[in-house]
């Protein structure tokens, strides 16, 4: 019997605009929403929003920064 094994890797890559406060933030009708893309193999790529329920600009931002550092320490 002939087996393969594949071994699925996920990458985090993180873009990130300098000038731009609100990278990765999307305000819908007053909430404050974190989206990014992954790559699960070479040719795919899905978009994740997530809520992240709050109305304060400055608690998104917090949010998104935890979220991408629990994310780059896993």
């Amino acid at each position: 019997m002939n087996r393969q094994t594949i071994q699925l890797n996920e990458e985090l890559i993180l873009r990130i605009d300098e000038s731009n406060p609100n990278h990765h933030l999307w305000n819908n009708n007053g909430t404050w929403w974190l989206h990014y893309t992954i790559y699960p193999s070479a040719v795919t790529a899905e978009r994740i929003r997530r809520s992240l329920k709050t109305k304060v600009l400055e608690e998104a931002r917090f949010q998104r920064d935890q979220f991408f550092k629990t994310k780059l320490n896993a």
